[in-house]
């Protein structure tokens, strides 16, 4: 084995660590971690400074695991098997069902804005006449209020949140 290699080892651990941190599937977690060993393995001439070696293996990883999210978002939009392709009705439940129950961990206004701009689907103009807001400053509201809500399906739902909560499968309290 080459010192390489040897360095290599000595940072799955902590790699594997990370990756499960990113990806909720332990096994899908360790795939990334593999593939992205292997990536450094086949490039590794391309590392300039041996004292980088750690960050250069961090960003293969992230830029692995930032790939298997996209191919996974692809591939489900791709489904052509019409007994497998949800309607519009079933993904607003799917994706309701897990904004709704994370409505009262927002603040109070932006949940307001979530429910009413988003889920019912109310004109702009008629939720900023309600809030007595501008509607320039209503869509700043509602583009924090939608901020807020990805960072509460992320902690919730993790992976599922990742890849459109279209397989969603989490238990959001």
């Amino acid at each position: 084995m080459s010192d390489f290699e040897h360095a290599l080892n000595s940072y799955l651990d902590e790699l594997l660590s990370f990756a499960r941190s990113k990806i909720n599937n332990p096994q899908l977690a360790a795939d990334a971690v593999q593939d992205s060993l292997l990536k450094a393995l086949r490039k590794r001439d391309t590392l300039r400074d041996e004292s980088r070696l750690r960050s250069w293996l961090y960003q293969i990883l992230r830029n692995t695991i930032h790939d298997l999210h996209r191919k996974s978002k692809r591939s489900l939009m791709e489904t052509t098997d019409p007994d497998t392709i949800a309607t519009q009705e079933e993904m607003e439940h799917i994706a309701c069902s897990c904004i709704e129950k994370l409505l009262p961990a927002l603040n109070r206004d932006y949940a307001y804005i979530i429910n009413e701009l988003e889920l019912k689907q109310k004109p702009l103009k008629e939720v900023s006449e309600h809030l007595d807001i501008t509607p320039n400053n209503l869509k700043v509201k509602r583009h924090r209020a939608r901020r807020q809500l990805k960072e509460r399906l992320e902690q919730t739902c993790r992976l599922c949140a990742a890849h459109g909560c279209l397989d969603c499968d989490c238990d959001s309290n």
